[in-house]
Formats: structure tokens, C-alpha cells, sequence
């Protein structure tokens, strides 16, 4: 198994494409902790992950809660060999409609407690560590109304780059996962509450040169991919898991003849 003996972290792990990764990591036998704000859900998660998992209830846009964090995370597994930036939300920012408030909880979620995540796993990280950021194909698709989102995800992209420069003569790689539309529960959530997983999909999927939304297993594997040995020559990467979006958008249904 490739990580057996290595433990990690991934927040945002008790739903969607966090908790799938965390449980293909536990299956290829890692030690991995999960957090999450939501007590009842982080402790379901953690039930279904079973006794390699460890829940840690934790606002990450809070930096006061990213010591406490790392030192139950220590006192656990003693060292962390991996770390998967996983956590984000979305919402509308809509020009002429969105609040600083609105836009600042987007950035500070999915950009600031991205980099407070790093630079507080750094002290129980070693040589041979890797980190894992989650993307978004929305950093460059100009969809409206996602100003914050998508800057937050092209920002993403971009400090990922300088981690992979700081880390490199410490042995740590750095890379990111870019996913495109996924089946998770984030599409019915927030704005879109009331929406179904089916019908977004049925709904988005003519722009999709597969036709379809990428299923949490598809994106977690490239994310084990980068955290294993097998991506050892890789630093400052991507992988982009969007059916076709951004690289052949002219192969998607809309514009097929016939």
C-alpha cells in the first residue's frame, strides 16, 4: 500500500471530495485526520473512516484555532507526511449586489486559511512530505457572479507556486489538483439550496466535453497521486480532473454537429 506508515491531514474532510480522499488514503493504510466545523458531521465521517481517522472540530478561518489544531494532530501521530488544503466554500459576488462582508468570508475560507494551513503544518512536516491544494477550473472560466470564488481559486494556483519555491530545499513538494464540475454535495448547498445533484449535473453537463460531472473518487485519486511516491519528480504542478473543460471545450456536447 503506498502510504502505509504516513499519516495526513485533510480539512474540509467530512463530505464531498475531503471525505473521499481521506478514505482512500486511510485504505492504503495512512493514519489521516479530518476537520471540519460541523460536530455532527465530522463525527459521522469519522465514523464511516473508522479507527485510522481522527476528527478535529475546527473553524480554520479562525487563526486562533490553527495551533490547537496541529497540536492535537502531534500529540496523535507524532509527525505529518501529508497535507490536503481541501476546505472551501462558494456563494454569489455579483457586481452592484455583494457586501465586503460576503466577499471577504470567500477569500478568508478559501485563501487565507489555505496559506494559515500550510504554514501551521510546516513545524510536524519533514524531507519526503507533499502538500496537496484543491483548484478550481473556475479560476479562468469568467463565470459571473463567482468574483470572489474564482479569484480565490486563481489565487490558489498561484501560492501554490511560491510554497513549491519556499519548500523545495526543505524536501517538500508542493502541487494542486485543478477539479472542474464534481459531483459533491456543494452544488446544493448555500445560493443553491433547494437545488439537486442531478439536475446541475443534467443542467451543466453540455458544456462538459465528457458529458458528465467528475465523480469525488476521480479528483481524490490525482490528489493521492501527488501525496504518494509515484509523483516524486513533481513540485509547482497541476492536475487538471474536468472532463475536458478548460483543455477542449469545443469537444462538449453544445458544440457537437449532429
Amino acid at each position: 500500500m503506498r502510504f502505509e506508515g504516513k499519516t495526513a491531514l485533510v480539512t474540509g474532510g467530512n463530505s464531498g471530495i475531503g471525505f473521499v480522499t481521506a478514505k482512500m488514503l486511510i485504505a492504503e493504510g495512512a493514519r489521516v485526520a479530518i476537520t471540519g466545523r460541523d460536530r455532527a458531521k465530522l463525527d459521522q465521517a469519522v465514523a464511516e473512516l473508522g479507527p485510522n481517522a481522527l476528527g478535529l472540530q475546527a473553524d480554520l478561518n479562525d487563526e486562533a484555532a490553527i495551533d490547537p489544531v496541529f497540536k492535537q494532530i502531534g500529540e496523535a501521530f507524532g509527525a505529518l507526511d501529508i497535507v490536503f488544503a481541501n476546505a472551501g466554500i462558494s456563494g454569489p459576488t455579483p457586481l452592484g449586489g455583494t457586501t465586503a462582508a460576503a466577499f471577504d468570508a470567500i477569500l478568508r475560507t478559501n485563501l487565507t486559511a489555505v496559506f494559515l494551513t500550510v504554514q501551521g503544518a510546516l513545524p510536524l512536516m519533514k524531507a519526503g512530505g507533499a502538500i496537496v491544494l484543491n483548484g478550481s477550473v473556475m479560476r479562468e472560466l469568467g463565470a459571473p457572479g463567482t468574483a470572489a470564488y474564482s479569484a480565490t481559486k486563481a489565487g490558489v494556483t498561484g501560492m501554490a507556486k511560491v510554497f513549491a519555491a519556499e519548500l523545495v530545499q526543505r524536501g517538500i513538494r508542493v502541487n494542486t489538483v485543478i477539479p472542474g464540475g464534481t459531483r459533491t454535495p456543494i452544488w446544493t448547498r448555500g445560493a443553491r439550496e433547494g437545488a439537486t445533484l442531478d439536475g446541475t449535473e443534467q443542467m451543466l453537463a453540455p458544456r462538459v466535453p465528457f458529458a458528465r460531472f467528475a465523480t469525488p473518487e476521480e479528483v481524490a485519486a490525482a490528489v493521492l497521486f501527488l501525496a504518494s511516491g509515484d509523483a516524486s519528480g513533481m513540485t509547482a504542478a497541476e492536475i487538471v480532473v474536468d472532463g475536458g473543460t478548460i483543455g477542449a471545450p469545443w469537444g462538449a456536447p453544445l458544440f457537437r454537429q449532429g
